[in-house]
C-alpha cells in the first residue's frame, strides 16, 4: 500500500458534473439533521428528544474556516412525530435565512430509524431527502456535545449507559457490471496534498474538512480504480452512493455507503488480505480515520473523474 496517485492534479476546468459533496449550486450547502434521544432525563421522567441541524461545511481552503449554520432545538417526548419536525425545520429555515444563510438543496439523515419520519417531514417542504451516513460535520458536533454539554444538564444520565444494538451488517453486494472497471490499486496520499483537492481536475468529487488533528506528514491510504473508456460513467454511478468508507472484511475488500449498503469491490487472496487489513487499518487510525477512492481513466491521467474523501466514523 505505498504506491501514490501521480502529481496531484492540478486547477483548471471542473468538468462534467463537478460537484462536491459539501458544495452546491449557488452557494447553497447541504445539511445534515439528526432527531433523536439524549442522554438526559426531563423533569417528567422521560429521555430528553432533540433535533440538531448543521450545514455541511465546504473543504477549508487558504486557511480559511466558513460560518456554518447550526441549529437546536428541544422536543417534548410526547411530540415525537413528523408534524412536530416539519414545523421544526420550518423554524430552522427561517433562522437560517435571518443568518444570511440560503436554503439546502439537500437533507442528510444519520439514522435509519428515523428516516420514514424524516423523509415525511422533507416533502412536506419540498426538501430533498439524503439518507447517508457522510454526515461527518453533525457527527462531530454530536461528540463535543456528548462529552461537554449533556453531562452539565440537569437530569443527566451518568455511569455506562445500555450499549447500542449492533447493526446487522449485510452482505456485500457485487457491483454491477456497469460500475466495475478494468482493474484496480491500493494508493496513498499526502495529507498535506488534500488541502488543495477543491482545486483538482475532477468529475465528480465529495471533499470534506480535514480532521483538525491530521497530522502534515500523515499518508492517508485508498484505493485507485482504472476504466480506459468507461471511468465517467463509473465515477457517475458511484456518486449516487453515498461512499462512506472501505473495508477490508475477510478476504474481501468492501465499500460501504448511504445507511447500510455494502459493495464487493474484489475478493483477495488470503494472505494479501491479511497484509493488506493490517496495514490500511493502521494507515487510517494514523490518518484520523481518513481514506479515500477515485477513479481514473489511466494510472498516469492527471484528471480525477470521480475523488471522494471518506472517514471511519461511528455508525449511526
Amino acid at each position: 500500500m505505498n504506491a501514490e496517485l501521480p502529481d496531484a492534479p492540478g486547477p483548471g476546468s471542473a468538468g462534467l458534473g463537478a460537484a462536491s459533496v459539501a458544495d452546491a449550486p449557488g452557494g447553497q450547502p447541504d445539511w445534515e439533521l439528526d432527531f433523536y434521544s439524549r442522554p438526559v432525563l426531563e423533569a417528567d421522567g422521560r429521555k430528553r428528544w432533540e433535533l440538531l441541524i448543521c450545514s455541511t461545511p465546504p473543504p477549508a481552503t487558504n486557511g480559511t474556516t466558513p460560518a456554518l449554520f447550526r441549529w437546536v432545538r428541544v422536543c417534548p417526548a410526547t411530540s415525537v412525530n413528523s408534524l412536530w419536525l416539519r414545523e421544526a425545520i420550518e423554524s430552522a429555515l427561517a433562522e437560517a435565512q435571518s443568518q444570511g444563510f440560503g436554503r439546502p438543496r439537500r437533507l442528510r439523515c444519520w439514522r435509519g430509524s428515523m428516516r420514514t419520519m424524516v423523509q415525511r417531514a422533507a416533502e412536506a417542504l419540498q426538501l430533498e431527502l439524503v439518507p447517508s451516513r457522510r454526515c461527518y460535520a453533525l457527527v462531530e458536533w454530536l461528540r463535543q456535545r456528548e462529552a461537554e454539554v449533556y453531562p452539565a444538564e440537569p437530569g443527566a444520565l451518568v455511569g455506562p449507559l445500555a450499549p447500542v444494538p449492533a447493526a446487522i451488517r449485510g452482505v456485500p453486494v457485487p457491483l454491477p457490471e456497469v460500475a466495475r472497471g478494468d482493474r484496480w490499486a491500493w494508493a496513498t496520499l499526502p495529507a498535506e496534498a488534500l488541502k488543495d483537492a477543491a482545486e483538482w481536475r475532477t468529475g465528480f468529487a465529495g471533499l470534506i474538512q480535514l480532521p483538525s488533528e491530521l497530522e502534515p506528514g500523515a499518508a492517508v491510504p485508498g484505493i485507485r480504480l482504472f476504466s480506459r473508456h468507461r471511468a465517467l460513467a463509473i465515477a457517475g454511478w458511484l456518486a449516487g452512493l453515498e461512499p462512506v468508507r472501505l473495508e477490508v472484511e475477510g478476504n474481501q475488500l468492501v465499500l460501504e455507503a448511504g445507511l447500510e449498503d455494502r459493495w464487493l469491490l474484489t475478493t483477495l487472496p488470503r494472505e494479501e488480505a491479511l497484509l493488506a487489513a493490517e496495514a490500511f487499518e493502521t494507515a487510517r487510525t494514523r490518518a484520523g480515520g481518513l481514506q479515500f477512492l477515485a477513479v481514473q481513466a489511466e494510472e498516469q491521467e492527471q484528471r480525477l473523474e470521480g475523488f471522494w474523501l471518506l472517514r471511519d466514523l461511528p455508525d449511526a
